[in-house]
Formats: structure tokens, C-alpha cells, sequence
């Protein structure tokens, strides 16, 4: 895809990003992956997001990461995929040409590395990965790696590649002045951890569309959700958040590290090998993967 078309395929529907599976070795299990993104790609999301932030793009190699674009690529029939990029500079200039050689039909921009950067420093590392690539790109607003209205407009006009903006801080004053400077120069995603809860500020923002970890294993629930949402059927929305959301979210608060290990956990309730978690994070108890079960099994596949 060009970088237009990729920033039009981001803003027509519901996003997501598939867990990564691994083997009881921790290794990466291509087969089983496969059939997950087949499986999510037969519903309505036009584009998924491999090796992601769900995808625990932190603990995986960067030699790994080539390899999982390549077999989203292949398991997501028509349905675009963009890969996660990240760490610093030199490495992500690395893994943005890698995963475009794979295949990507976008790059996602997560957090650098550890460090506060200062604005300038943040400019070039944006500048640098853009430049390297010829597909689009989005940077990740979150954490550690915040981007200035000033510094975002600069980069825009630097990068035309530059097409989308993720934003993972929950700062509605600093999103609205972004959405109301750049205008449709970019394409807005919501990424706050279970983004459902957070849609409809986001949405009032001028986000047109948000990325939904639960998709991984509820995806009929979470397209649900997004078109209530779209439509404007609050009353549905309400109910969906208070029967489903607020529940799973006592879940995932239950511990640092939940808003993947929760997601993985529902991925296996839902009949495939997806594996646990990498340290650091940890895995749900066995007491808590039975609080999920019940609560996901109006939807089991």
C-alpha cells in the first residue's frame, strides 16, 4: 500500500493487534498465529497491527520480528498490516526497513528505549525512521515519547510518509489542539490500554477510530461496540461497558502487566495455542483465568 492508502484503510473501521504466540519454549508458533490472524481477519477490521504493543513488541528480538510480519502478511488475506517499530534510532531504522522488505504496509512508531528525550531529539529519531522507508508511518504518543503540537507539525512537513497519530496518554487538552491544528493531514487513533473505555472522549476529540486489544479474542463484541458507537447508540454502548468492560477491567487491574497478559489469557479461553506471556511480564493465575472464562463465554467461538 502507499502511505495515502494505508492512512485510508486506518481510518475506515475498528483496529487491532494480535497477541504474539510462543511455544512452551517461548519461541515464536507460527502455526498457530496463523490461525489467529485468519480468524480475525474474517471480521470487520481493515487493518492489524503485528508485533505490536499486545503483540509484546518489548520482548521480542528484532530478528523475530521480520518473520511475524511476514506470516500476518500471508494468514491476513486483503487485510493491511502494520508492523511495530521502535527502540532507538539505528535499531528502528533497522526494523522499519525489515518489516517493509517483509511485507508491512505500514510501520507503527512505539516508544524509544528507557530514556526522556527533548523535543528536538524526538523530531530527528521520527525524521530518520520516516526517511528510511517509503510506506506509511504513525507515531505513538505515550509514556516516554510525547510529541509537541509544534514538533508533530514539523514533522509533517518534513515527512510526507508521515500519516497517523496514536495517542496512548489520555491528555484530551493536548489530542484536541492536535486534531484541531493538523486537521486530516494525519489520521487519529485512539490507544489507550482497553480503548473502549476511553472512545467516547476520544471520538469527541476528533478521533475517528481507536485500536482494540479485546478483538483478539471477542472480536464480533468489540465491532459491536465500535459501530454503537459510531452510530451514536449510547444506550448500547452503556451496556456493553457496564457487562463487559468494566468487568474485564477488575481483571486486568488486578496486576502491573495485565492489559496483555489478559488478552493472551483470552486468546487461549478461545481454543488457540497463543502461549503465556514473556517476562517481564507474568500470566494470570488460574483463579483469574476462570473470572475470564465466565465472563467471555456469551461469546465463545
Amino acid at each position: 500500500m502507499t502511505p495515502q492508502e494505508i492512512k485510508a484503510a486506518l481510518g475506515a473501521g475498528l483496529l487491532s493487534f494480535p497477541v504474539t504466540h510462543f511455544d512452551a519454549e517461548r519461541k515464536f508458533h507460527s502455526e498457530s498465529y496463523r490461525r489467529h490472524v485468519e480468524w480475525l481477519s474474517g471480521f470487520d477490521a481493515p487493518v492489524l497491527f503485528a508485533a505490536g504493543g499486545t503483540g509484546e513488541f518489548f520482548s521480542l528480538s528484532p530478528k523475530e520480528i521480520p518473520g511475524i510480519v511476514s506470516a500476518a502478511k500471508e494468514a491476513a488475506g486483503k487485510t493491511a498490516i502494520v508492523s511495530g517499530c521502535g527502540f532507538g534510532t539505528e535499531i528502528g531504522v533497522e526494523l522499519a526497513r525489515a518489516a517493509e522488505k517483509s511485507g508491512a504496509d505500514g510501520i507503527l512508531l512505539l516508544p524509544h528505549y528507557m530514556i526522556d528525550a527533548p523535543q528536538e531529539g524526538l523530531f530527528v529519531h521520527v525524521r530518520e525512521i520516516c526517511r528510511s522507508v517509503g510506506i506509511g508511518v504513525m507515531v505513538y504518543n505515550r509514556d516516554n515519547s510525547v510529541l509537541t503540537v509544534d514538533t508533530l507539525k514539523r514533522l509533517c512537513d518534513e515527512c510526507p510518509n508521515l500519516i497517523g497519530f496514536k495517542d496512548g496518554t489520555g491528555d484530551i487538552g493536548l489530542i484536541r489542539q492536535i486534531t484541531a491544528t493538523m486537521g486530516d493531514r494525519l489520521t487519529y487513533l485512539g490507544g489507550m490500554p482497553t480503548a473502549e473505555l476511553f472512545a467516547e472522549a476520544y471520538l469527541g476529540a476528533g478521533f475517528t477510530t481507536y485500536s482494540s486489544a479485546v478483538f483478539n479474542f471477542v472480536p464480533g463484541l468489540a465491532v459491536e461496540f465500535y459501530k454503537a458507537l459510531r452510530a451514536g447508540n449510547r444506550v448500547r454502548c452503556e451496556e456493553i461497558l457496564r457487562d463487559f468492560f468494566y468487568p474485564f477491567m477488575a481483571i486486568r487491574n488486578r496486576r502491573k502487566g495485565y492489559a496483555v497478559a489478559a488478552i493472551k489469557a483470552g486468546v487461549r479461553l478461545q481454543g488457540f495455542d497463543a502461549g503465556g506471556v514473556r517476562p517481564p511480564l507474568d500470566d494470570l493465575t488460574a483463579q483469574e483465568e476462570d473470572m475470564l472464562a465466565t465472563l467471555i463465554a456469551p461469546w465463545k467461538r
